[in-house]
């Protein structure tokens, strides 16, 4: 597999967002059946392109995207956030999650602490940056908080934290 993790473009901006948005929709659907409601609606992808500190990166395959993540690295700290990370629906389970981690962590090898969060029916999710990436659940976040936590409409989300140094 001819696996690249490189900066997004704007040229690819709407394949990325259209494939993001299909993963988090299909993944929700696979659990609670259709819904006529957006999952990942544009403005929360916008929200994390838009934060300061934020790189979106592009995972390609033989030249063609197949998944992508958006972090946001806070160079004071160093304690960096995972906001977004996708495979493309329909080549899942074929380690692209985890080879786009793997860059990441390889890129941005000064981070003392990375955060995400999943929201708490991802059981695939869970296991990904539990048991491949090697992150540890810290909290269960039930409401938007202070800090303006995005969420699930408060269903809630799993919060992890993956200790570098």
């Amino acid at each position: 597999m001819n696996f690249k993790l490189e900066l997004l473009n704007k040229e690819d901006l709407p394949i990325f967002k259209k494939d993001m948005q299909e993963a988090f929709q299909i993944g929700f659907e696979e659990n609670y059946g259709k819904t006529d409601g957006t999952i990942l609606p544009e403005k929360d992808i916008d929200e994390s392109l838009n934060t300061k500190g934020s790189i979106a990166y592009k995972a390609v395959v033989d030249n063609k995207i197949v998944g992508g993540a958006v972090v946001v690295i806070n160079e004071e700290t160093k304690h960096n956030d995972l906001h977004l990370l996708y495979v493309k629906y329909g080549i899942q389970a074929k380690g692209i999650g985890k080879m786009i981690w793997n860059e990441i962590e390889k890129l941005h090898p000064d981070t003392i602490m990375w955060e995400t969060c999943t929201p708490w029916f991802e059981k695939r999710n869970i296991h990904f940056y539990v048991n491949k990436c090697k992150f540890h659940i810290v909290k269960y976040e039930r409401e938007i908080n202070e800090e303006g936590f995005i969420g699930d409409g408060g269903d809630g989300m799993f919060i992890f934290q993956k200790v570098m140094k």
